[in-house]
């Protein structure tokens, strides 16, 4: 079992940017792939980028593709999800996950495939 503990959420203007930080728990931390999910007031938990356990991999939503970039480093048990352009529909708490094993290709999106949740950290964007 691994403790997810997000950081790095704030209120920003839309065009700014902001880094979210994920921090776990273990000593295993490079046997998960991790998610980014957000969940906006009112709406069900949307997929916003994974990346597998060896890093190789990588997946984003298309609505955050080219302005959002997740990384990890395994050796500091913490993943990244650095956030730029930001606009007001990327308004939502943000949650890390974990998964045990690399979702399939048809599964990297779903959050049945994530095995542990951290808390959500809010990022509030602005004109």
């Amino acid at each position: 079992q691994v403790q997810l503990v997000e950081s790095g959420g704030g209120l920003v203007q839309a065009g700014d940017s902001l880094r979210l930080s994920c921090a776990a728990s273990g000593r295993t931390f490079g046997r998960y792939a991790m998610g980014w999910f957000r969940q906006a007031s009112g709406k069900e938990r949307e997929f916003v980028a994974a990346i597998s356990r060896s890093g190789l991999t990588i997946r984003y939503a298309y609505s955050v593709k080219g302005r959002f970039t997740v990384s990890r480093d395994n050796v500091k048990n913490t993943v990244y999800l650095q956030m730029d352009s930001l606009k007001l529909e990327d308004t939502a708490v943000y949650y890390c996950a974990a998964a045990r094993r690399d979702p399939s290709i048809g599964s990297y999106f779903s959050p049945s495939e994530y095995d542990y949740w951290g808390q959500g950290t809010q990022v509030t964007v602005s004109t």
